[in-house]
């Protein structure tokens, strides 16, 4: 099961590619569509059963669509006789489900998947299609063989998609390096916010006048902007605002003569204030 997940991403590669060569095969050779839309539909059903033991949330959506898909394929590969009407209602059921379904996941999947507008407007292609095929319009062998072919191309759009983003998230995995350091804070940080969101802190009494914070990351900025302010009135320069110079202090020399002249002066006079700030 984990050789398979970690390589579904090349699973469905390869099924993308082969959607387009079925594509192409059907309309540009022009088989018999009756003996052709057996095997189409049993391909679906063969990806949606690798799908399925990709472990994904939605793994049983894609097993009952592959028991599904393989019992229409099943229908169409045993009555050959069958006329383009039969063949083109199944189809569209066939395209009706899957759009449907593509549709669902896509939207479910908005918050996490850049890629979900493209898998929606393929859905609901999906969808126009099958509902195209399955209606009056679609009963000569022309109409059914180009039904045919673009179910092949978008699902060669969607599984080539959707494998090129697997790829990506499994090599993302190992793009970012941290160090040591960062790695301890990291952990320590997601330590933390799960504490906080597991038990939240009440409301203390000597806070009663400023609002509870809303996240974890809004706690720490409170309470480092209230270890600052304590530092600061500790009287520790670099931290904070710095206390106000006397105006008893002599002014700072900016030239050599400034500089001799502040020689001269006594040390107690000089360092008598400095002492004034350390007792405050």
């Amino acid at each position: 099961m984990t050789v398979i997940r970690d390589s579904m991403w090349g699973v469905l590669l390869f099924a993308g590619v082969a959607w387009l060569a079925i594509g192409w095969t059907v309309l540009r050779l022009e088989p018999a569509v009756t003996q052709v839309a057996g095997p189409v539909v049993l391909f679906g059903a063969l990806c949606e059963a690798v799908r399925a033991l990709s472990g994904t949330r939605t793994w049983w959506l894609s097993a009952g669509m592959a028991v599904l898909f393989t019992a229409t394929a099943a229908i169409l590969l045993l009555d050959q006789d069958a006329t383009y009407a039969t063949c083109a209602s199944l189809v569209g059921w066939f395209l009706m489900v899957r759009g449907a379904m593509d549709v669902a996941v896509s939207t479910m999947n908005r918050g996490i998947d850049r890629t979900w507008g493209l898998m929606l407007a393929v859905g609901m292609a999906e969808v126009a299609l099958g509902y195209y095929a399955a209606g009056p319009l679609a009963r000569t062998s022309d109409s059914l063989i180009l039904v045919l072919g673009a179910l092949a191309v978008l699902r060669s759009v969607a599984d080539l998609v959707t494998a090129l983003r697997l790829r990506e998230v499994s090599v993302g995995r190992d793009i970012l390096h941290l160090t040591p350091e960062r790695m301890a804070g990291v952990v320590g940080y997601s330590a933390g916010l799960a504490d906080f969101e597991e038990n939240p802190p009440t409301k203390a009494k000597h806070r009663a006048d400023s609002p509870r914070p809303k996240s974890f990351h809004e706690e720490v900025l409170r309470s480092t902007m209230d270890l600052d302010a304590k530092i600061a009135q500790a009287g520790v320069i670099g931290t904070g605002k710095p206390p106000p110079i006397p105006k008893e202090w002599p002014p700072v020399p900016d030239s050599p003569a400034g500089v001799e002249s502040a020689k001269k002066i006594e040390p107690a006079k000089t360092t008598e204030p400095a002492k004034n700030i350390t007792e405050e």
